[in-house]
Parts: structure tokens; sequence; C-alpha cells
């Protein structure tokens, strides 16, 4: 997968989840978890993993299927779990927290954010 395909995949995936449409930002997600896959990174591999389990987490959360809710969210947090890794775009330490609270009913839903090249944290309206 080329970057630019990539950044344009990633960018509709934050739209498709910041929307609440978990099950398209899902398939995007997968999108370019397929392409980690191949290129043979598993540790960057699981964690976009978890973030394709949190949308399926959260999917759950909005049918309310608790048990889908404990069994998909769990996993996301394990895969989720860990420092911020600089190859992956999604701001992942404060999503995996927010997700925690958000999966047991004590807060909304994260964001998903990609990050800025200095670390920071792109927002929607192109703030950082």
């Amino acid at each position: 997968m080329i970057p630019v395909e990539r950044q344009a995949i990633l960018n509709r995936a934050c739209d498709l989840f910041n929307a609440g449409e978990y099950w398209l930002a899902h398939e995007a997600l997968e999108t370019v978890w397929r392409s980690i896959i191949s290129d043979g990174d598993e540790a960057a591999a699981r964690v976009w993993q978890g973030l394709i389990q949190a949308a399926a987490a959260l999917l759950h959360q909005q049918r309310g299927n608790r048990h889908g809710v404990a069994v998909v969210g769990r996993s996301a947090l394990e895969n989720l779990a860990g420092p911020q890794r600089p190859d992956v775009e999604v701001e992942t330490v404060r999503f995996r927290e927010q997700l925690a609270r958000a999966l047991a009913g004590d807060a909304e839903a994260p964001r998903l954010e990609l990050r800025v090249a200095d670390g920071g944290v792109r927002t929607d309206d192109g703030q950082r």
C-alpha cells in the first residue's frame, strides 16, 4: 500500500469511527491491518488488530451485546496495551484509556485521532 493510499484510508477510518459508524471503520482499519500483515510486522499488526477490535466492541455496545463488549473489548485492550508505537499513525495511549472507560459504561466512546509528525494529535479542525 502506498503512503498516499494509506493516509486516505486512515482519514476515512477516523471519520467513520468518530461518527459512530463502527462497522465501516472496522472495514477501513482492516485494510491497513492486512497490508501490515503482508509486510510481516507482527507487533504493529497487533496494535491495528486492537483498533479493529475496539470498533467491533463499540458496535457490540451500540447493539446491546454485553458478551461481545466483554470478549472483544478485552482483546482490544490487550492488543492496545503498551507505549505509543512510532510506526502507528493513530494515537493509542489515550485512546486505550478512554476505550476502557467507555466499555465499562463510564465515559463516551473514544475518538480515533491521527498523530502528526511531532507526536501531537491532529483534531477534526486541523489543530494540534
